[in-house]
């Protein structure tokens, strides 16, 4: 694996095992404190290495500082719990936003990633996301009012990621269906 996405996968995964850890260890005030400290550090460690923080990171960062100083302030873990539904609910709300400016923000963030694929792909592809993000919103809302807190933080870390991995592979075949020739593409 290149250096690049190693460090990408360190900089998403990083914080959330450190909340498993510490959850696991000193509790959900402390593990909130340490995932508080930890996404500062993934900011700023992009910021020095890249020049660039990404905006999932910047959205991810303000709430997990808001809704953890919430948590940490009024000792009360509901705050924390909220952020997934909270960050969640944001990213599917400006991908359908963007869908209805005509304004594709998978498209605007990705292109130079990915082969070239036409706008019906980048419009399926932004709205199976949206869609993905307001199943994670009301998964997360299910599984923190009905479980135990040890489960929820469990399930942050080996429920969603393994998820959203998964959900990314079925997204291959949308991807590979709406490529195109790069002269159709320049016509």
């Amino acid at each position: 694996m290149p250096a690049s996405a190693w460090r990408k996968l360190l900089i998403e995964m990083g914080p959330l095992l450190l909340f498993f850890l510490v959850n696991w260890k000193a509790g959900i005030f402390y593990a909130t404190g340490a995932f508080m400290a930890a996404v500062a550090t993934a900011m700023l460690y992009s910021w020095v290495t890249v020049r660039h923080i990404p905006p999932m990171l910047w959205v991810t960062g303000v709430v997990v500082m808001a809704f953890g100083g919430l948590t940490i302030v009024l000792q009360d873990e509901l705050f924390i719990k909220l952020k997934p539904t909270v960050v969640n609910l944001i990213f599917a709300s400006v991908l359908f936003f963007g869908l209805k400016t005509d304004r594709p923000i998978l498209k605007m963030l990705f292109e130079a990633a990915f082969p070239p694929i036409s706008d019906a792909g980048w419009r399926r592809l932004t709205v199976n996301w949206a869609l993905f993000f307001l199943f994670l919103a009301a998964l997360n809302e299910t599984v923190w009012r009905t479980m135990p807190t040890d489960f929820w933080v469990a399930f942050k870390v080996w429920g969603v990621m393994p998820l959203t991995f998964l959900f990314s592979l079925t997204q291959v075949p949308v991807m590979m269906k709406h490529m195109v020739e790069e002269e159709e593409k320049a016509g």
